[in-house]
């Protein structure tokens, strides 16, 4: 899988987080949760990127951890929104989206622990 792509795929997902904050924001929403939400479904992309310019292997699986994590946190807090009611929808496409990131973010972690021998 071409990281390339996770980083479009990851940055494109933080534009709709932040579109995501500001509709729940303008609708009065619970303004922890939506910055939980904002900070972690911004922060998957900027991993992404600074991984790209790992200055190791190593250092690349690190970030891309990290991305792994802030995204599986960011479908913790949609799934959050979906079962408190902020979120009518049955299957939002925001959570597919981001479900489709931690598969991708999942699948670049094992590959790179399987080139560098790591458990």
């Amino acid at each position: 899988m071409s990281v390339s792509i996770i980083r479009e795929k990851s940055f494109n997902f933080a534009v709709d987080i932040i579109k995501f904050y500001k509709k729940m924001i303008s609708e009065n929403k619970d303004m922890v949760l939506s910055q939980q939400i904002l900070r972690s479904g911004t922060s998957i992309g900027a991993n992404v990127k600074e991984g790209i310019s790992a200055q190791s292997k190593r250092d690349f699986l690190t970030k891309m951890n990290i991305a792994l994590k802030e995204a599986e946190e960011t479908e913790y807090w949609i799934e959050l929104f979906m079962a408190a009611g902020y979120i009518k929808e049955r299957q939002p496409e925001i959570l597919n989206k981001c479900k489709e990131l931690c598969r991708m973010l999942s699948s670049t972690v094992s590959t790179t622990k399987q080139h560098l021998n790591i458990e």
